[in-house]
């Protein structure tokens, strides 16, 4: 899409040249993608580049920015935020977390997605609120969005954390933890798998994926929000849901 069709899509003023040079400094933005977000990538190229939700809508922006694209990616949302400030890239797509914001600035959010428990069979909890018990153990993988959630809300039970989803999964079976916090869509396929489990209905939060740039960067945010705006309001995100499948396990985000 050039730059001149997006805009018209999208119902924008093209962005200022000022804005396009912050973003992207010789002309390519790079934009750091989230490697561990099933949800929002999907596949990859025979290059190894990442596809899905989030590697389009980093695309859209830059076509309507009229600038090239370089995707930068991470193993885990807290590694891109650890990079916030070293210059590795211009714009993020990432859970949108306030100790995140320290460091970054984040426009409203595109999409989001449902966190909820999984609990294992003879569990006696019916909602999301029984879990915050005190004795109870839930296990979470450290710095997912819906980790942080968990660390400043968790006012009695205990949070179990580890590296990866592999190991906080593996805990939850291997060490008869008490719930396994996650993104609903990933819970209910590890529920297939462990006999007896059960997804618990309702969510204690929802993940609230946006597109963010470093402060250093905070005069674009404005042009960044506009954008993310109008890619709902245009059924933009929505499309880019559908194309990848992932349509009913992403929402597009309510308008802000």
């Amino acid at each position: 899409m050039n730059p001149s069709a997006s805009s018209s899509r999208l119902g924008l003023a093209p962005p200022s040249p000022d804005i396009r040079d912050l973003l992207a400094p010789g002309g390519v933005m790079r934009a750091g993608i989230n490697l561990s977000n099933f949800l929002l990538v999907t596949d990859r190229t025979p290059d190894g580049d990442p596809v899905g939700v989030s590697p389009d809508m980093a695309r859209a922006f830059a076509d309507y920015l009229g600038v090239g694209l370089a995707l930068v990616p991470y193993s885990s949302p807290g590694l891109i935020a650890d990079a916030a400030g070293s210059d590795e890239w211009d714009i993020a797509l990432i859970g949108a977390e306030p100790q995140r914001a320290e460091f970054i600035s984040f426009a409203p959010a595109y999409c989001e997605i449902e966190a909820t428990y999984l609990v294992p069979d003879g569990s006696p909890f019916s909602s999301v609120d029984e879990v915050d018990a005190a004795g109870v153990r839930i296990a979470v993988t450290r710095r997912t969005a819906y980790g942080l959630w968990l660390e400043r809300n968790i006012s009695r039970a205990i949070l179990v954390q580890f590296e990866s989803g592999k190991e906080t999964l593996a805990a939850f079976v291997g060490e008869k933890l008490d719930a396994l916090a996650g993104l609903r869509p990933g819970l209910l396929g590890d529920a297939a798998d462990i006999t007896g489990s059960r997804v618990l209905p309702g969510g204690y939060t929802a993940v609230r994926q946006a597109i963010g740039t470093p402060r250093a960067k905070h005069a674009a945010l404005e042009t960044i929000s506009h954008f993310v705006e109008a890619a709902k309001r245009s059924g933009l995100v929505e499309e880019l849901i559908d194309r990848r499948g992932v349509q009913g396990r992403l929402t597009v985000a309510p308008a802000a």
